[in-house]
C-alpha cells in the first residue's frame, strides 16, 4: 500500500503525513478491505472544478472527486481535494480547517469503500461513518 499526497494549483503544507497515512490504512482494513495506491492531490477551485467539467459533466465547484480504480477488495484510487472549499466549508460549519480536510479525506476513502451518499438513508451513513473514523484519528 501506498498513500501519497501531491498539490495542484494551491499550496498546502499537509503535516503528520505517516499518521494519516496509518489512519487511512487502519480506516480501510476495518471496513474489511485491502489497501491498495491511493494519491491524495490537493487543488484548488479552478482545477477541480474543470476536472468535474471534463470528467464528470458537471459544472459545480466540489470538495471532492474521487476517481475509483477498486479492483476485487484493494482499494486505490485518487482523491482531488479542493483545499479552496474546504476552507469555505470549515468556515461555513465552525469547525477547524485540518478537522474539515480530515473529513474529506475520510469520505473520499469511504467512496472507495464503496459506501455511496446520494441518497438521504446513505448519506446519513456516509456522514456516521465519516464521525466514527474522525474520532478514532482524535484518540
Amino acid at each position: 500500500m501506498a498513500i501519497h499526497c501531491y498539490t495542484e494549483a494551491c499550496s498546502l503544507k499537509f503535516k503528520n503525513r505517516r499518521f494519516i497515512n496509518r489512519w487511512i490504512r487502519e480506516t480501510i482494513l476495518n471496513e474489511r478491505r485491502k489497501p491498495g495506491d491511493i494519491a491524495v492531490i490537493f487543488c484548488s477551485d479552478e482545477y477541480l472544478l474543470s476536472m468535474n467539467r471534463e470528467h464528470l459533466n458537471h459544472d459545480y465547484y466540489t470538495d471532492i472527486i474521487t476517481f475509483d480504480y477498486v479492483e476485487g477488495d484493494r482499494v486505490s484510487g485518487d482523491l482531488f481535494i479542493s483545499v479552496d472549499t474546504v476552507r469555505d466549508n470549515a468556515e461555513k460549519y465552525h469547525v477547524d480547517f485540518l478537522h474539515e480536510l480530515h473529513r474529506v479525506i475520510i469520505h473520499g476513502v469511504l467512496h472507495l469503500c464503496g459506501y455511496q451518499d446520494k441518497s438521504p438513508k446513505q448519506a446519513k451513513q456516509m456522514r456516521e461513518k465519516e464521525d466514527f473514523y474522525l474520532n478514532l484519528l482524535s484518540v
